[in-house]
Parts: structure tokens; C-alpha cells; sequence
């Protein structure tokens, strides 16, 4: 409850202005001139200003003291912030203003280097990073949204043509306004600190404090089940290709299950070159298939398993054509969502027809190798780096005596990159590039495999089955062949190791170990 009395309004006589984002600027300063404001600026601000015929005083001369140390220290004065913080309704303040000759200032209008986009460039050097971690900006900033009761901050180009109207109409900007900017303020300056430290801790690969700055994106109709409730929150940092930053085409809201499916299956699809589809169900896959041209992989994906692929989620990277649009209509598909780089404008039209379908764009996709995975617990979060490691031929060690061919080898490696996009205990079955049975989420490897067998029946013989992790006893390796597989990717490990190889050579099957353990919880 806010019981304090508003303080009268004031006239803007006196703006500071200090941007590194000089959208807008020029006019915002020239209107500004036009209504008798005085301008003090700094630096390449104030040129720009001088440069468009706008009267500016330099910082220098309104301070009576140099900009020094390569613009280092400019604004970092009594004059300056006395000017900013001064209570005009407080009368001994206002006897310090006229003792030490300080000049009230109304208007703070600063924004801050370019830290993030300094850092994001390739081959960026220390020294110049640092250079470019803002002091006087978020000071200046601080002490304006501190004062706001007096000041107005104005950290947005956004936000100019809305204090002209303010200033041309009243002279003055009112306090719900200033309030309002003072948030904006700190929100700024405390996402621009998170930047910094989330720099020095990638370099350190440490920290003792983790601050997780989100905004609300929408809130959601019910959580995981009806009774829950639920709210949807981004990172405003984030511009990946994600299901967060997707542009939704057609479709009803997305639910907190939709979310949270379209998340597995675009991570997924993320990780490869080759045209791909994974259609997912509880955040699982249950058919991933690649293959030349991206509606042949969705076609290979749905006839993976069509009696779990009713109501899922579908991810490819490719756009999606008007080919798949077509299958899709002809075997009358039950889908909740298709997320996809693009919509080719053919199968938007055949797509439309279902008002039901979300279609979401996310534009091209590329892997992230920063990511990082969020995990809740009652009372704290674990964080670690995401699982972003693609296991590559040279990675593989053959231990069976039968070594595997090189067409197996290609199956391999996709079912060991497919694997570690599903819950463990894990394992997935792959032939020809395409899943032919998965097995998800059991408390026993050897369920898994039943599991993978039950639902691949006749067509894993020729299989290749990937585990995410190694297998404690032979029963897993006895119960593929069963089902007909005939070699084995896992990372190995296990005290049985050699145990397990020596029925996988006795069974005639190959095995290849990655010595990278994938799982997923």
C-alpha cells in the first residue's frame, strides 16, 4: 500500500542527454530546444546534436571539469548528481542547490553501451569488452529512477514521442509516468548487470549468485492439469530459434502441455543437418526419420508409430511444403502442433482449413552451444550446460569382434543423437535413418528394450538400437536380438562391460561404445 503523498509537478527546464542508441534522438532533442529546455550532453551525443544545429552545453562546462581517462570519468559529479537528486519540495536541499551553485536537472535521457552485442561478436578481446561495461550510464540511470518523484528517466527511444506530447501539453511529466519510466530504469540497469556477471562467469565457469531475469509473455489458460494455474514467462535477452520466440501463424493459445511438447520436439530436429522430422508425444518421440526430401522424412516419421502420433506435437528443419500439407489432409491427421523454420504459402492455404492446428515459424534454426538447462527442486534450481554434445564417427570405439558396417554406422550415430532427446532409461531403434521402435522413461534398461520391441514389432529386424546409458547386465543386449537387432551404441562403463561384450559376440551382433553418457530426466 503506498500511503505517501504525490509531490507537486514541476517544468522540465534542463535535460541531460547521454545515448548510446541514438534512435530518435535529433528530433526528441530539437522539439526539446523548441520548448526552452537547456541540453547538456556528452561525448559523440553532443556532437551529433551540435552536428544537427541543436544549442548543447558539454559536460565540461556545466561540471567545470574535464571529461577524462578516455571518457572514463565525465558524468561522475556532485554537480551532476545533485542536480539529478536534489528533493525540490525539501527546503535544505534546495538551500544546497543555491550554496554550491548546482542546476537542478529535470530530464535524464541515457541508455547503455553495447555490452551484449560487444560480446556476442567473433574474436572479441577482453579489453575491449571491458571498455565497454557502462559506469556513469547506470549511475545517471539509478539516480534519475531513484528521484523519479522529481526526474524523469528515459532509458527508450520508445518512450520520446509520448514526453513530447507530455512537455508540449503540460510542461511537465506526470508522476504515474515517471513512476512507470522508473521501473523501465531499473529493469535496464538490472539486466545490464546480469549481462556482466553472466560474462565474467561464462570466463570463470563460476559465480555465487545466479539471477534469473524473465518477463511475461501470457499467461495460460491451466498448467499441466486443470487445476493448475499457469503463466508463461521468456527471456527478453533470448533471440534464439525456440519455441518461446516462435511466431504463431494460426491456432488457438498454445497450453502449458503444447509448450512444454514443442520444446522437446524442436530441440530435437535442432541437432541435425540432414532433413529431419520428430513428431513427439509427452515431450517423447515417437517416430524421427530423415531423409532426402523433408515430406519423404514425415511420411517415414508418422508411419513410425501413427496410433501414438494422434494429438502430437510435430518438429522439422525444413519448411513445411505443400506436399506434407497434403498427407496430412488425405490420412486426416489428429495434430496439435507443427512447429517449423517456415510455411511455404501452398500448405499454409491447406493447412488453414484446420482452425484447431497451431502452426508456429521460429525462422531458421541453429544450435545454441551456451545453453543452458533449468531443472526446479523444492526450495532451489540446478543448473548445468544443456546436452549439446553430437557423437561423431571419430568418437566410436568398436569392442565387438563383428565390426559394424558403414551404412550401420550411419544408424548408429543418428539413433545415439536421438537417443538423448528421450527420457531415460532410454533406448531407440533405428534402421535406414528412421526410428523403429523407442523406449522411454523406465525404471530398467531391459524394460526399455521390451518396451521398444513391443512397439517396433516385425520391422527392427536389421535394427540398430543406442542407449543412453551403459547396459549392468547382458538381458538388455539378449532381448534386442530377440527382436532383431543387430548392432549396439552405448557409452560403456559398466563393472559388466566385458561381460555384455562377450554376449554381444556371442550372438554374432557388433557393439561400439562412445564413452559419453546421455541422460535425460
Amino acid at each position: 500500500m503506498n500511503n505517501s503523498k504525490e509531490p507537486s509537478n514541476h517544468p522540465v527546464r534542463r535535460a541531460l542527454i547521454s545515448v548510446t542508441n541514438k534512435d530518435g534522438i535529433v528530433p526528441f532533442a530539437k522539439k526539446l530546444q523548441e520548448l526552452g529546455v537547456e541540453i547538456i550532453s556528452t561525448g559523440g551525443t553532443a556532437k551529433l546534436l551540435k552536428d544537427n544545429k541543436i544549442k548543447v552545453i558539454d559536460i565540461s562546462e556545466f561540471t567545470n571539469f574535464p571529461e577524462m581517462m578516455d571518457g572514463r570519468v565525465k558524468t561522475l559529479h556532485p554537480k551532476v548528481y545533485g542536480g539529478i537528486l536534489a528533493i525540490r519540495d525539501n527546503e535544505k536541499h534546495m538551500e544546497q542547490v543555491v550554496e554550491n551553485d548546482i542546476k537542478l536537472i529535470d530530464l535524464i535521457v541515457v541508455n547503455l553501451y553495447k555490452f551484449e552485442e560487444t560480446v556476442s561478436k567473433e574474436g572479441v578481446q577482453e579489453e575491449e569488452v571491458i571498455e565497454n561495461i557502462d559506469i556513469g550510464g547506470p549511475t545517471l540511470i539509478r539516480a534519475a529512477a531513484k528521484n523519479f518523484a522529481y526526474a524523469t528517466v528515459v532509458v527508450s527511444p520508445v518512450d520520446y514521442s509520448g514526453v513530447m506530447k507530455s512537455l508540449e501539453k503540460r510542461g511537465y511529466v506526470p508522476y504515474e509516468t515517471r513512476k512507470k519510466f522508473a521501473l523501465k530504469a531499473f529493469d535496464m540497469t538490472c539486466n545490464y548487470d546480469q549481462a556482466v556477471s553472466n560474462y565474467f562467469r561464462q570466463q570463470l565457469g563460476e559465480g555465487e549468485l545466479l539471477d534469473l531475469h524473465y518477463i511475461k509473455k501470457m499467461s495460460l489458460r491451466y498448467g499441466e492439469n486443470p487445476h493448475q494455474k499457469a503463466v508463461f514467462f521468456k527471456n527478453p535477452n533470448n533471440y534464439q530459434p525456440n519455441v518461446t520466440n516462435a511466431k504463431i501463424l494460426q491456432g488457438k493459445q498454445l497450453s502449458y502441455n503444447n509448450i512444454i511438447d514443442t520444446d522437446a520436439a524442436l530441440e530435437l530436429v535442432k541437432d541435425f543437418d540432414m532433413p529431419i522430422v520428430n513428431i513427439v508425444k509427452h515431450m517423447n518421440p515417437c517416430g524421427v526419420a530423415v531423409s532426402a526430401k523433408i515430406e519423404d522424412a514425415f511420411v517415414k516419421a508418422h508411419k513410425v508409430d501413427p496410433m501414438s502420433a494422434y494429438g502430437c506435437v510435430i518438429a522439422m528443419n525444413r519448411p513445411c511444403n505443400e506436399k506434407i500439407a497434403d498427407y496430412i489432409n488425405k490420412n486426416k491427421m489428429f495434430i496439435e502442433i507443427i512447429i517449423a523454420p517456415k510455411f511455404t504459402k501452398g500448405a499454409l492455404e491447406k493447412l488453414s482449413k484446420r482452425e484447431n492446428l497451431r502452426l508456429l515459424e521460429t525462422g531458421d534454426l541453429y544450435r545454441d552451444p551456451e545453453k543452458i538447462d533449468i531443472k526446479k527442486v523444492a526450495g532451489g534450481l540446478l543448473i548445468q550446460h544443456a546436452d549439446t554434445r553430437m557423437v561423431l564417427e571419430k568418437d566410436l570405439k568398436i569392442v565387438s569382434k563383428k565390426k559394424p558396417s558403414k551404412k550401420q554406422i550411419l544408424d548408429l550415430l543418428f539413433a545415439r543423437n536421438v537417443v538423448k532427446h528421450v527420457k531415460s532409461n532410454a533406448v531407440v531403434f533405428v534402421k535406414d535413418m528412421v526410428t523403429t521402435g523407442i523406449g522411454a522413461g523406465q525404471m530398467s534398461r531391459v524394460d526399455s528394450v521390451n518396451i521398444a520391441s513391443s512397439k517396433g514389432g516385425k520391422r527392427i529386424k536389421g535394427s540398430v538400437m543406442a542407449s543412453d546409458a551403459f547396459f549392468p547386465f547382458s538381458d538388455g543386449v539378449e532381448q534386442a536380438h530377440k527382436a532383431g537387432v543387430v548392432a549396439i551404441i552405448q557409452p560403456g562403463g559398466s563393472i559388466r562391460d566385458d561381460e555384455v561384450i562377450k554376449r554381444v559376440d556371442e550372438l554374432g551382433m557388433s557393439m561400439v561404445f562412445t564413452g559419453i553418457r546421455s541422460f535425460k530426466h
